[in-house]
């Protein structure tokens, strides 16, 4: 082992505290919708997936979002479902498996909002919903603003999923805010037009997820750890920005670490680059610096190049990861969430720990349906 890859391995191989927690390592598998769950059930063949990068060596799992336990919260009957007794009993078969593997795993709770459309599964005739009923970019309700009943239920929705996973044997949650789903509608004003207390200034946009948030804590131990993922961009628009400074982020994010929020997930295309001018700290970096929470950084992590272009079926080179080993020994993060990179690779995290940089592939997009 060569002093650049011992270094990767020290670096890397620290463990790191998320409340009750203690995760044995700096890599994170980050989420990764698949669709590989029939009936929102995951089967065999998802514990093998999961099981086989927690033996690899990552050191918590996030899995692919799963949808929380309210009607209108999804739009795949091949996603799984974090609510229903068949649906529980394969997530806690996914979960052991990991444990048994030496990982740490914990559930990614979903909820799409407005990106849903009419008629979808796996519930045909439930609305979709959102903050005013207006999906990214367009300017009339083509959805049902949310009364106060409904936001109540998907709150309970989501204490409910939480309760859950503890139960089933989970290591804790991840709350899924970001990419212009539907806690990331209500924090962003393109997508929240309300008048009443969850519509307005910042602080008041930030009222649901920060409900929401509180409503899990109260329904787990205290020591069960909350993530909050969270992003700027969105999926239909990826130069959104819910802050354009430091301040106006603090102004979003107090509100949930005040909530019971342990540790924030803070979702970039590209992890290198600057968040606010004058700074070269990234979205994780500032989030750790305003909240003094612990951050999970994550964006093109071990690959180059534009991921669209991965979708299109041009291959990514692999990126040296000397500047985020850099960000981690400095502490402007905590850990670092891997994406495609683990997908097509479920030995990433053995390969990057032991040294063996070298039988790191390219991350090929047109080979994912034979991955497993």
């Amino acid at each position: 082992m060569t002093a650049a890859t011992s270094r990767a391995a020290e670096i890397l191989s620290r463990p790191v505290s998320l409340n009750g927690l203690t995760v044995p390592n700096r890599i994170v598998m980050a989420p990764m919708t698949r669709q590989f769950s029939p009936g929102g059930v995951p089967g065999e063949d998802v514990v093998g997936y999961y099981a086989r990068r927690a033996a690899a060596g990552v050191g918590l799992i996030v899995t692919e979002g799963t949808y929380v336990g309210h009607d209108s919260a999804g739009q795949s009957d091949r996603i799984p479902r974090f609510h229903g007794e068949e649906q529980l009993a394969g997530w806690a078969k996914v979960a052991d498996a990991v444990h048994a593997a030496g990982g740490k795993i914990v559930p990614q709770l979903w909820h799409i909002g407005m990106v849903r459309e009419a008629g979808q599964p796996p519930f045909a005739e439930a609305p979709a919903v959102g903050p005013s009923g207006l999906r990214i970019g367009a300017t009339e309700a083509t959805g049902k603003a949310m009364t106060q009943t409904d936001l109540d239920d998907v709150i309970a929705a989501f204490a409910e999923a939480a309760a859950a996973a503890e139960r089933i044997g989970f290591d804790g949650v991840e709350l899924h805010g970001a990419h212009g789903y539907l806690l990331d509608q209500f924090l962003w004003a393109g997508t929240n037009r309300r008048t009443d207390a969850y519509g307005g200034d910042l602080v008041a946009r930030t009222k649901f997820a920060a409900e929401i948030v509180a409503a899990v804590r109260a329904a787990v131990s205290p020591d069960f750890p909350i993530i909050f993922r969270y992003s700027q961009w969105k999926q239909e628009a990826y130069g959104a920005r819910l802050a354009e400074t430091p301040e106006e982020l603090e102004a979003i994010l107090a509100p949930l670490a005040a909530a019971g929020v342990d540790a924030f997930h803070a979702s970039t295309r590209r992890y290198w680059l600057p968040e606010f001018e004058g700074s070269d700290l990234n979205l994780a970096g500032w989030t750790k610096k305003l909240t003094g929470k612990p951050t999970i950084t994550v964006g093109s992590v071990g690959l180059d190049g534009d991921f669209i272009k991965g979708f299109m079926g041009e291959g990514s080179p692999v990126k040296s990861i000397d500047d985020l080993l850099d960000r981690l020994e400095r502490d402007e993060f905590d850990m670092v969430a891997v994406g495609r990179a683990l997908l097509q690779d479920p030995e990433w995290a053995a390969k990057v720990l032991d040294g063996r940089f070298d039988e790191l592939a390219a991350y090929d997009a047109t080979a994912l349906r034979t991955l497993s």
